[in-house]
């Protein structure tokens, strides 16, 4: 494999195919990428907000002639990292899965913006959520932009004499994540289906959805993988993944036979294998994922009380083990933007 610089920017991946890299690759700082062939362009995703979206786009246009008119957008999923900075490809065909264009009318960025404003009110996870993202980023001026095409299952994109695949994996990180795979290049583009170095957070589930999603990545002919969040990869990092879902969920299911509740399953649950891996505190919300899945209950997350839960455990992880295990907002790896 190739040693890829995690570096703020652009990376050129070949045959006309690049990564806009942000780290440290936590809350907020998202990945997106660039398609372009015979004079056309596909963008994939945009940024948490407008700065940074812009940042982004200018670097695009100055090095890719192609990029100054993108024809196509295509947004992996409903979180706000990949879909705010829409606005600025508003002239763009907007494509996303259907199931994507439910949730992001079901959250659009004033929703979030809301919570940020109202923090105090939200109690620790409102706190969390200023600490993690609210003091971070800029959201003033965001406009929702919605999708101009959605579609369910699988669509295939011309970019050029090139094909997109954009293949629906979802319900598993958000209900409708979608890979863009470019089988001639031996490229994909997953979106937060990849959390390269970064502990994964499953808000909707199943788990097993996820894990097929990287079977499904591992059984496709890819030599680079440009995750949501952190360096790109090869296929290494998307079994790395498949391995910690794999791992969470049987742990959890044991805690849950045992009959521990949330806080002492996640308290128990070892994280020693994913010491380097920043976020541990997201266990809690994959872990609550799970437990729901195996009493049956369908109910939507309380993601106020899981952010104040994370922020409770990250809490304690620092002061047992330092920075070491879950490297959160406020964390102070060296490297790490916050």
């Amino acid at each position: 494999m190739k040693k890829w610089q995690y570096t703020k920017g652009l990376h050129d991946i070949g045959n006309g195919n690049y990564a806009w890299l942000l780290p440290d690759g936590t809350w907020g700082w998202s990945n997106a990428g660039l398609v372009t062939d015979s004079g056309e362009s596909l963008l994939v995703d945009t940024l948490f907000d407008l700065k940074l979206t812009r940042e982004m786009l200018h670097a695009m246009r100055n090095a890719v002639p192609s990029a100054l008119e993108i024809g196509q957008v295509v947004n992996t999923h409903a979180n706000g990292d990949h879909y705010f900075g829409n606005q600025l490809v508003a002239d763009s065909e907007i494509i996303v899965s259907q199931a994507c264009a439910d949730e992001m009318r079901e959250h659009p960025p004033e929703k979030l913006i809301d919570r940020f404003r109202n923090y105090k009110e939200l109690g620790d996870g409102g706190e969390f959520l200023m600490k993690a993202m609210g003091r971070v980023f800029d959201f003033r001026g965001i406009v929702y932009t919605p999708p101009t095409k959605t579609f369910s299952g699988e669509i295939d994109l011309k970019v050029g004499n090139k094909t997109v695949k954009l293949v629906e994996v979802g319900p598993a990180h958000t209900k409708g994540d979608v890979l863009a795979y470019i089988p001639e290049d031996k490229i994909v583009y997953t979106g937060d289906i990849l959390f390269n170095g970064g502990h994964p957070i499953v808000w909707a589930g199943p788990v097993d959805n996820w894990i097929r999603a990287c079977d499904l990545m591992l059984g496709w002919d890819v030599e680079v993988v440009v995750p949501g969040h952190g360096p790109i990869t090869d296929k290494s990092g998307v079994r790395a993944l498949k391995h910690y879902l794999e791992y969470v969920k049987a742990e959890a299911r044991k805690r849950y036979d045992q009959g521990m509740t949330l806080e002492q399953a996640v308290d128990d649950i070892s994280l020693k294998e994913f010491n380097s891996w920043t976020d541990a505190e997201r266990i809690y919300v994959t872990v609550n994922n799970l437990f729901q899945e195996f009493s049956g209950d369908k109910s939507p997350p309380d993601s106020i009380k899981l952010f104040g839960l994370m922020a409770h455990y990250e809490e304690r992880q620092r002061q047992l083990h330092g920075n070491v295990i879950g490297c959160g907002p406020n964390c102070n790896h060296a490297g790490h933007q916050h």
